[in-house]
């Protein structure tokens, strides 16, 4: 099944089969996704073909400085034939949601986020409702374009599993872009591949995927890298030792295998960990960069032997 759905995603989302995987790791492990990239490269699309490709009931939400916490979550609205209040909800019930530009929308309603994300459930007027199983968000943002934006704050960007960049296709992947153009190849032709209770069976595998203490120790000992580099004001939080264990399990699972393995650690490591992670000035004034602090991070850490 999983292969499945892989192939059908890259046919209609070309030339990025690693986002892809990496995407379907935060699927699978509960995660969410940050998209960060340059306007015109797939973002919304990935999103879009991923919700046909699983057959999830798939909410967009176009963020703007004028989106208010109300158009997210929903509220209460007063019923004068009933004399009651009735819950009117937001684009948040839904089970994948495309949080289109996430940066553009005030701190306030980027806050309302954070409950649906981090225990799938929102607060209107002091009563809590449950949001549908799976509950997978993917957000967007432009790197580049900094006018009329609110840069997303730390406890938010935590609650990112992963934070991806897409970057532009290569020189083949572009050619049959363009003739799938031409084609008139859609979205809108895809054929689901499973459903949400598949996507949520998958879940239950990946969770059971066996993980040992050597490997645990391996996690542990790259977070406990991550706080003592001197090129770091902070390390890594115990969130993100939590998401390696989960990243690294679905990885498993998308490989075929029913344990973890020290590769599966090291693949999702750099994606999980980044955007968590701020450089000093001194490191920025030398022009250092995260992803490379970290690869040699992953290197020194003690790989278990068996």
């Amino acid at each position: 099944m999983l292969d499945r759905l892989r192939k059908m995603i890259n046919n209609y989302f070309v030339g990025k089969e690693q986002v892809v995987e990496d995407v379907l790791v935060c699927l699978l492990s509960g995660g969410h996704v940050l998209l960060e990239d340059v306007p015109g490269v797939g973002k919304t699309t990935l999103a879009k073909t991923l919700a046909a490709a699983v057959d999830l009931d798939f909410g967009r939400i176009q963020f703007t400085p004028d989106t208010l916490p109300s158009d997210v979550t929903g509220l209460s609205i007063y019923n004068m034939k009933s004399g009651e209040f009735e819950f009117r909800q937001g684009a948040v019930m839904c089970q994948m949601l495309l949080a289109d530009e996430i940066n553009r929308t005030s701190p306030k309603t980027q806050a309302c986020l954070l409950e649906a994300m981090a225990e799938s459930q929102i607060s209107v007027d002091g009563k809590i409702y449950k949001l549908p199983e799976p509950f997978f968000v993917i957000a967007t943002q432009n790197p580049v374009e900094y006018l009329g934006t609110y840069p997303l704050p730390e406890a938010q960007m935590d609650r990112f599993m992963m934070r991806l960049s897409i970057g532009y296709p290569d020189a083949d992947a572009e050619m049959r872009l363009m003739h799938d153009h031409i084609d008139g190849k859609t979205t809108s032709d895809i054929a689901s591949v499973c459903s949400a209770e598949d996507i949520k069976d998958l879940k239950k595998k990946a969770a059971g995927i066996v993980i040992n203490d050597g490997i645990l120790s391996y996690i542990q000992d790259i977070i406990r890298l991550t706080r003592e580099e001197s090129k770091f004001l902070i390390g890594a939080s115990p969130r993100a030792m939590l998401f390696l264990v989960q990243g690294a399990r679905a990885k498993a699972l998308l490989e075929g295998r029913d344990h973890v393995r020290p590769d599966d650690v090291k693949a999702v490591a750099v994606n999980i960990l980044h955007h968590r992670l701020t450089l000093t000035q001194e490191a920025r004034i030398r022009n250092e960069r995260v992803d490379d602090i970290l690869k040699g991070i992953i290197v020194k850490a003690r790989v278990p032997v068996a």
